[in-house]
């Protein structure tokens, strides 16, 4: 997958759902943890819903990177399309 292939739009609304969020109150930088509360189980859940929807693997070890939607788009950009 790269950058150009990445949907922003569907991993915004994955977000925004997960954490439990208005969709203006999350920007490209503000730190999931810190400033919306989420927990190690809310990141994990990004994660599992995002390769799911997108047919995306993300290595396990990649976890701790995701730490705001910026970082996440870049995690993507990076992420191998799932095997049919």
């Amino acid at each position: 997958m790269t950058a150009n292939t990445v949907d922003v739009t569907t991993v915004r609304a994955i977000i925004v759902d997960i954490l439990e969020l208005e969709d203006d109150e999350l920007t490209a930088t503000s730190l999931f943890i810190e400033d919306h509360g989420a927990d190690s189980l809310g990141a994990i859940e990004i994660l599992s819903r995002i390769e799911k929807e997108l047919g995306v693997v993300i290595p396990q070890e990649d976890l701790v990177k995701l730490v705001n939607l910026e970082a996440v788009l870049g995690v993507l950009a990076t992420a191998e399309r799932r095997q049919p």
